[in-house]
């Protein structure tokens, strides 16, 4: 960090905050961030997040334990709030003595945020803030940090830009208080002007999709190497009953077959045959299928191809330490010139 002095400066509360050397985290993207990409940032002086996503119990407790066979740095594991495995989820995460644990997909349930810290476990919680008025519920309910993440970001996003969350979020916190900032940040000159605003760092997640080291398949990252920032659209709500959180992603049959999924769940609920936590359930094991089917296996027509706006700068596959590298130099030159 020494070539990027005024980056370092800072980021110096985040890097604390994280234990590492750059306050830039990758986004949890199910399928994408398990322990290849997660170490490989970690060991470049980031700070990888496994996503959890649908994982069993058992699937993480593996997860964590071949992350740490790959890099001694510390790493986040990302929970998904309605899991209903949650409680089991977070005493793997105390098993395994992970430091930092990222709530996602709504708000923490009742006890949990005490779970992760029973015990003086000192691990730390980061949440996910949509608004102003929740952001300072969250910290008043134990977060430690928050990450604001705008509608610009690729996979489940809230209904708000980066750059108008950021205006309303950090003046009013980050003196006092940690706030990471997300979605659609690409370059580092942005990471240097939400820098300049207050925050302690940021997180990306679409700019390391594509690196060397992610376990997505060529024709995946192929798709994003295509692609321009306007082919990356949200989800459309179908029945104002179904609360589904949109979701960010390259447009494809996939995209259609979700309109048609979210119908038949509608169908199901207006029958009474499922509950709402159940309706959002299987709207949530949909994602998770369609989105292995276009990571894993390749099928980027009918899968889906989840990416932020930022996906127009993503045009080659590079190393997770090289695209850090490019960041911080591009941000410590906007810093220079300011």
């Amino acid at each position: 960090m020494e070539t990027y002095p005024k980056t370092a400066a800072l980021m110096q509360r985040g890097t604390e905050f994280l234990g590492c050397e750059t306050a830039i985290l990758c986004g949890a993207m199910s399928w994408v961030s398990e322990r290849n990409l997660v170490a490989a940032i970690s060991n470049a002086g980031g700070f990888g997040v496994i996503a959890c996503g649908a994982m069993t119990p058992e699937l993480l407790d593996t997860e964590i334990a071949a992350t740490k066979a790959l890099t001694s740095k510390p790493f986040g594991v990302n929970l998904i709030t309605m899991h209903p495995a949650l409680f089991d989820l977070i005493a793997v995460c105390r098993k395994h003595g992970v430091t930092h644990v990222v709530l996602a997909g709504g708000i923490p349930p009742k006890g949990s945020v005490e779970a992760i810290k029973a015990d003086d476990s000192g691990i730390k919680v980061i949440c996910f803030a949509p608004t102003l008025a929740l952001a300072k519920k969250l910290l008043r309910s134990g977060a430690d940090a928050l990450v604001i993440e705008g509608m610009e970001a690729g996979g489940h996003i809230g209904p708000v830009s980066t750059s108008v969350l950021a205006q309303e979020i950090l003046p009013a916190l980050a003196d006092e208080h940690l706030i990471f900032v997300a979605g659609g940040i690409g370059r580092g000159e942005a990471i240097a002007s939400y820098l300049e605003m207050g925050a302690a760092g940021v997180q990306l997640g679409t700019r390391f999709a594509c690196a060397t080291e992610s376990i997505a398949h060529p024709d995946f990252k192929k798709a994003f190497f295509r692609a321009s920032a306007r082919e990356a659209v949200a989800s459309v709500q179908v029945d104002p009953r179904l609360p589904v959180i949109p979701v960010r992603a390259l447009k494809n049959k996939g995209t259609e077959e979700f309109t048609a999924k979210q119908r038949e769940v509608a169908a199901l609920l207006d029958a009474g045959e499922v509950d709402m936590l159940e309706a959002q359930l299987q709207i949530e094991h949909f994602w998770a299928g369609a989105l292995r089917r276009a990571v894993i296996e390749g099928d980027v027509e009918n899968g889906s191809v989840m990416a932020g706006q930022s996906v127009g700068m993503v045009t080659k596959e590079e190393p997770a330490a090289d695209i850090i590298a490019e960041l911080m130099s591009q941000c410590e030159a906007a810093l220079a010139k300011g």
